[in-house]
């Protein structure tokens, strides 16, 4: 009677998280899970695309280039299997998230006894899955994305920008923005510990922002270049020297 009562609540919680999934396009697939040393290792990454696609999904490793239509990841899952510690034992659940980290699925975790890593994961994986496929996936053609993104302005992607080529003046130019935002410059900020990341459709981290006192202002990070990210006129700007000149890049963020 105890084990009957555990199962039913672990599927009720595994119903009550998987209510929302029909209202995501396709799911996203690392190449890595953090637990392994290599990508794909024991196979692990491509049975798990295998096992979405048979439960109904759409699924892509996330270095694949994306067809225009799922070009908004917010209209993704991402998903991740995790690995809990067991004496003799693998035990491997599933977990879907959406753009912004936020859990929207947890399966039921799949054990496995072999000896063979091999063999142990493959058992594993397909276990936790079951609670997938009771998901009965279809997509809903409703997005989600609305609900999960603070309802900031969409700004501008980054125009031309040219800087005046006196020595003595930093001052900038900038051509006029565009009437239309073009979504493959759009980047997606995605809270940290510190701050946010700053990712676009890959999705790939563009930049990195540290919060500051100033609510509209972040110290920001990009490839070898540090500067800030300035919130002026409801249009974000990424401030940076080169060469002893000041150069402002328009950013197009959604947070």
């Amino acid at each position: 009677m105890k084990k009957l009562a555990v199962s039913i609540l672990l599927l009720f919680v595994s119903i009550s998280f998987g209510q929302s999934v029909n209202n995501y396009k396709a799911v996203i697939v690392p190449l890595k899970f953090e637990w392994l040393k290599t990508e794909n290792k024991y196979r692990v990454n491509t049975l798990t695309k295998f096992n979405l696609e048979k439960a109904g999904f759409t699924a892509f490793y996330n270095k694949e280039n994306l067809p225009n239509e799922y070009s908004n990841r917010c209209d993704l899952l991402y998903a991740n299997v995790e690995k809990e510690n067991g004496f003799l034992i693998t035990k491997l659940f599933v977990t879907l998230k959406d753009c912004n980290e936020k859990l929207v699925f947890k399966s039921e975790v799949g054990k496995s006894r072999e000896k063979d890593f091999n063999a142990a994961y493959a058992e594993a994986i397909n276990e936790a899955f079951l609670s997938v496929n009771s998901l009965k996936y279809k997509y809903s053609g409703v997005a989600v994305q609305q609900n999960n993104i603070q309802a900031n302005p969409v700004i501008a992607p980054q125009s031309e920008q040219k800087i005046v080529s006196s020595p003595a003046s930093s001052a900038l130019v900038t051509s006029a923005p565009p009437a239309t935002v073009d979504t493959a410059d759009l980047l997606y900020a995605q809270p940290t510990a510190t701050g946010y990341q700053l990712i676009d459709k890959t999705p790939k981290v563009v930049m990195k922002l540290l919060k500051t006192s100033q609510q509209n202002s972040f110290i920001a990070v990009k490839d070898d270049l540090q500067g800030s990210l300035i919130l002026k006129d409801n249009q974000w700007f990424f401030e940076y020297y080169k060469n002893d000149q000041l150069i402002s890049e328009k950013v197009a963020v959604k947070f």
